[in-house]
């Protein structure tokens, strides 16, 4: 496959995972009149169409704001005078009147609700087949190849279809190796073949596989999406926040967090998420090595004792440093003299047990712990008090943890301040001012500085970009679904600009040396960042 043909169908990925964010999203302000409204008053404030339809403010201008990313509204914000509205473009009319081609797609996101996270099930199976044979048709409609927003609306759909389907057979085993060489019968993975069957055979409509004599097996196309099955688990993984979005934009936003002490987190499939993300940010991980091989080549003197992986999700990044310290450093030569002291530290239980099992089976030592990004003075003090290890000797490191820490309001705020973030952020269904945002994120990264003067902060984030940039740049970023999964369940993702304006306002230092961007472009949404305390 050609890298032409490779960026094609990387395209698609991206396009994919916008459906999955878009559709529930578009469908949901359809349903409610907010798209009518909006078609008739050509331009309304935030709080006009809170008021109107009586929403949680918060994530209706999350939800307004995706659609701007797909180029179908336009923001207009003014962070001085904190005020936010949207208005209609030459995108707008046209895609709002397909909007209602997403109910079916929808209606199965929450049907698929009462059925196994993880398995194929007859039911779904049932209304999947009479979405194959819609799509198949194109929904009837005519001239796809010259209208660009018709195109969009399907690849949306498709996304529905294809997206949670591939995470389900990568969890399930079935791109196994012998899966992806060698031919194979519907019977051979799943108990109901008929129904499996035609779920392969609308994959196979997609050139994802070749059937014969009710064999398949995968084309290079199928295989490149296969391969990439994990791209989708995070997006996917947040499905059942998408099914609830009726709810939590117009109705009671404290569905996910009115939950007794203990429960189960009901806005995330979290085994999904650590998996997906796992597999995702293995992508990252090679950047990161050149600043743990010079760290770990110093004198023994001037290295850390060891890592802290606050977020550890299912240990790949604890482990893949570990690797490296040993195969490819001057420490990892004395090891049995200066053992690497290794810490996963997470919130979540179902991620402290996945990071413990996969460190076992890879014969490395480390102690797994529960931990809160934003409570470093507590992780600091049980690490002194269980193990005599000063949190401040060790190398900090997490991938896109940052913008996923609790929120609290800032105890000092900065009264001239006027954020240059185009974000939607929102906290238990109420909108958050940017500039109160900038603030917390101020005193987050001053909570850390104390515990990272010595060897620093090495850290894989997550940003969004300003809406009209995505909108120009449809199947070449993810930010879509990004903002989507991140915006509806409490999560602050700042543009790169603003999340190293404000680590230096916090007096830490960025080393240009180790920074990485991805892309490495003005489409960045990833970045790696080594931040040192200059105190």
């Amino acid at each position: 496959m050609t890298k032409q043909e490779k960026a094609v169908l990387r395209e698609e990925i991206f396009r994919h995972l916008d459906g999955i964010a878009t559709a529930a999203t578009a469908y949901t302000l359809y349903e409610k009149g907010v798209l009518a409204y909006l078609l008739e008053k050509q331009q309304a404030g935030l709080s006009e169409l809170t008021t109107e339809f009586k929403a949680n403010e918060g994530y209706l201008n999350v939800a307004l704001r995706l659609l701007c990313s797909q180029g179908w509204l336009q923001q207009h914000i003014d962070n001085k005078t904190d005020i936010i509205s949207y208005a209609i473009n030459e995108n707008s009319k046209p895609a709002f009147e397909l909007v209602p081609l997403y109910k079916d797609v929808v209606h199965l996101m929450k049907f698929s609700e009462n059925y196994h996270p993880r398995k194929f099930e007859l039911e779904p199976f049932n209304v999947l087949k009479a979405i194959f044979d819609k799509y198949r048709a194109n929904y009837g409609l005519k001239d796809n190849d010259s209208n660009p927003i018709q195109k969009q609306v399907l690849k949306h759909i498709e996304g529905i279809l294809v997206g949670p389907t591939l995470v389900h057979l990568g969890m399930g085993g079935m791109f196994h190796k012998y899966f992806m060489e060698a031919s194979f019968r519907p019977e051979e993975y799943h108990k109901h073949p008929e129904s499996f069957k035609e779920l392969l055979d609308f994959l196979s409509y997609l050139g994802w596989f070749i059937s014969k004599n009710e064999t398949y097996r995968f084309t290079e196309k199928g295989l490149f999406f296969a391969q990439r099955a994990s791209a989708y688990g995070v997006t996917v993984s947040y499905i059942p926040t998408f099914r609830k979005l009726d709810e939590l934009i117009f109705g009671n936003p404290l569905i996910f967090s009115n939950l007794p002490k203990g429960s189960p987190e009901l806005h995330v499939d979290r085994e999904m998420n650590v998996w997906g993300s796992g597999g995702a940010h293995t992508t990252y991980f090679n950047k990161v090595d050149e600043v743990i091989i010079e760290l770990f080549n110093k004198p023994i003197g001037e290295q850390p004792r060891g890592i802290l992986d606050m977020g550890c999700g299912n240990g790949a990044f604890l482990k893949h440093i570990y690797e490296v310290i040993e195969k490819r450093t001057l420490r990892g030569q004395i090891l049995e003299e200066h053992p690497i002291f290794l810490v996963g530290a997470d919130f979540n239980e179902a991620a402290l047990r996945v990071t413990r099992t996969n460190l076992i089976q890879a014969d490395i030592w480390a102690k797994i712990i529960w931990g809160d990004i934003g409570r470093p003075d507590i992780l600091a003090k049980d690490l002194l008090e269980d193990y005599g290890i000063e949190l401040s000797d060790l190398l900090n490191v997490r991938t896109f943890l940052d913008h996923n820490r609790p929120w609290e309001n800032p105890k000092t705020i900065k009264l001239n301040r006027i954020s240059s973030s185009t974000g939607a952020f929102a906290y238990k269904g109420k909108r958050i001012n940017n500039n109160l945002v900038e603030d917390n994120l101020l005193a987050h990264f001053k909570k850390w500085a104390p515990y990272i003067d010595k060897f620093g902060l090495l850290v894989i984030e997550l940003h969004t970009l300003d809406p009209l940039l995505a909108s120009k740049n449809l199947g070449k970023t993810a930010v879509t679904a990004y903002d989507g999964t991140h915006g509806f369940s409490d999560q602050y993702i700042v543009e790169i600009a603003v999340f190293h304006k404000i680590a230096i306002e916090a007096g830490l230092k960025i080393t240009d040396k180790y920074l990485h961007k991805f892309p490495d472009s003005e489409l960045a949404t990833v970045s790696i960042n080594l931040l040192k305390s200059s105190s």
